[in-house]
């Protein structure tokens, strides 16, 4: 189980303004902040954070999310915080019951939010 994880970005200020939008429907708050670099906690742990570093090679990260409509609302509130969408919410055919939605973050980051559909995948 990885505990927590840093994603590198350029501008501080604008990523954390960014995050703090976009991952709100998932049940993140920014709680912790050092220096250039901001935790962000789920509920349970600060287990996803950003920092300013250079260079920045885009990545992919996804959460997870607890319902279709968290992935809608993911996508909805990272495409008003300024993302670009890189897949709207639906199923994917990964494997059965995989929903998920993507957007490219300030840096071009390919962020997921993805729901396990148990159900479907019977």
């Amino acid at each position: 189980m990885i505990a927590h994880t840093t994603l590198p970005v350029s501008d501080y200020k604008k990523s954390k303004a960014f995050y703090k939008k976009a991952l709100k429907p998932l049940g993140y708050t920014h709680n912790m902040e050092y220096g250039d670099a901001g935790g962000f906690n789920d509920g349970k742990n600060t287990d996803f954070w950003i920092m300013r570093l250079d260079p920045v090679v885009p990545l992919h990260l996804a959460f997870e999310a607890n319902s279709r409509k968290e992935v809608e609302a993911f996508h909805k509130a990272a495409l008003a915080a300024g993302a670009e969408d890189n897949g709207g919410p639906g199923y994917r055919d990964y494997w059965p019951g995989y929903y998920a939605a993507f957007v490219l973050d300030p840096d071009g980051h390919n962020i997921e939010a993805v729901w396990y559909d148990y159900g479907k995948a019977d």
